[in-house]
């Protein structure tokens, strides 16, 4: 099923979110609904906070983004062919790595990609969809989507590491998404 995003205002995006448990009610169906509705949006990842749920569930599929590059672009980034993987109750153990700039875009806040800097290396624990415990490194492109993921389930978004003046000047674009005033091609409610 195809769930409804949560636009940028929402106070669930800002929210610190939660571990879950193995009994936590229809886990394996929230993960099928996710994976539904990224793919529905366009999306190469998501976290459970922006489908209004504040645990700590993510999913990332790279893979799409080598799959769609340019000829020209193929064996740029060392994680080639990219990853499809269920992330539950990540926590980072390492960020390594030179910081580089990638234009980033969000599903909750339509219509604004800025380049943001985030280190190549990204180490989490975590568990995947069958609940077993994994400790991983990641590099590159998938190293990034992860973070961005991460990021929501820490109540963080991809604009809080813009400037100061750069932010301000998108904040109208802001205000307008946060009251519903932006027309996207995916469900999403606005908490206006």
């Amino acid at each position: 099923m195809i769930l409804p995003i949560v636009a940028y205002g929402a106070p669930v995006l800002r929210k610190v979110a939660q571990d879950i448990t193995a009994d936590y009610p229809d886990l394996q169906k929230l993960i099928a609904d996710m994976w539904e509705t990224m793919y529905a949006s366009n999306g190469v990842g998501l976290a459970a906070p922006q489908i209004n749920r504040d645990i700590r569930l993510f999913v990332v599929d790279s893979a799409q983004i080598f799959e769609n590059q340019e000829d020209d672009e193929k064996g740029q980034y060392a994680d080639e062919p990219g990853i499809k993987k269920v992330f539950i109750n990540a926590h980072i153990t390492a960020l390594e790595g030179k910081e580089w700039p990638y234009n980033e875009g969000c599903l909750s806040i339509p219509k604004i990609r800025e380049d943001v800097m985030r280190p190549e290396k990204v180490t989490l624990t975590y568990l995947d969809e069958q609940l077993k415990p994994h400790t991983e490194t990641f590099t590159g492109i998938t190293a990034r989507v992860i973070q961005h993921e991460y990021d929501h389930i820490e109540g963080k978004l991809f604009i809080d590491y813009l400037k100061p003046l750069r932010k301000k000047l998108l904040q109208g674009k802001l205000n307008d998404i946060s009251k519903g005033k932006v027309r996207v091609d995916y469900k999403m409610t606005f908490s206006k």
